[in-house]
């Protein structure tokens, strides 16, 4: 089986304007915040939804997911399929369009960095200048940290995730 073949933004352009079909590999809620014009939001883990029978180019953020996907993304086309080399980021600073909606929240990931960093910043600064015990609210949060690697399971992303901010997030 041949490697799934990258293609640069301006190749990807021209193959979409020849009938190809652009597939978001990231998440919906990062589709949501930004997205290429046109592009379909099928996460990796839905694959199997991916249109058949066209060329299709597959991206994520940076190319970093789809090039670590990439056995899984061409075992998903029955057809040609690409690689949009750089990913979004490559596409916006070759001046092609990018639809960004700042009012959708940020990516969950980015919230769990966000909450996990300022409880461990938290717990370490109260416990130098107020009272050791409160310590054990970073150890809490790095033990957190390490069953979500270990098990893929992140119960601060399923906490964050029912946040109202996030209740209501659409795909524009």
């Amino acid at each position: 089986m041949m490697a799934i073949q990258p293609l640069s933004p301006d190749e990807a352009r021209q193959a979409l304007s020849e009938g190809a079909i652009l597939v978001d590999v990231r998440g919906t809620d990062e589709h949501a915040r930004s997205h290429i014009p046109g592009a379909l939001n099928v996460p990796l883990t839905r694959l199997c939804d991916v249109p058949q029978g066209q060329k299709v180019i597959f991206h994520c953020m940076s190319g970093m997911r789809t090039q670590a996907n990439a056995t899984q993304l061409k075992d998903a086309v029955q057809g040609d399929c690409y690689i949009l080399s750089g990913g979004l980021n490559a596409w916006e600073k070759a001046g092609f369009p990018v639809v960004v909606d700042r009012h959708q929240p940020l990516e969950l990931m980015r919230q769990v960095q966000l909450a996990a960093g300022f409880l461990a910043l938290t717990g370490a600064l109260l416990g130098w200048f107020v009272n050791p015990a409160f310590l054990w609210l970073s150890a809490f949060v790095g033990a957190g940290l390490m069953v979500a690697g270990a098990t893929g399971w992140c119960g601060m992303a399923h906490l964050l995730r029912r946040m109202p901010w996030n209740r209501n997030m659409t795909i524009g």
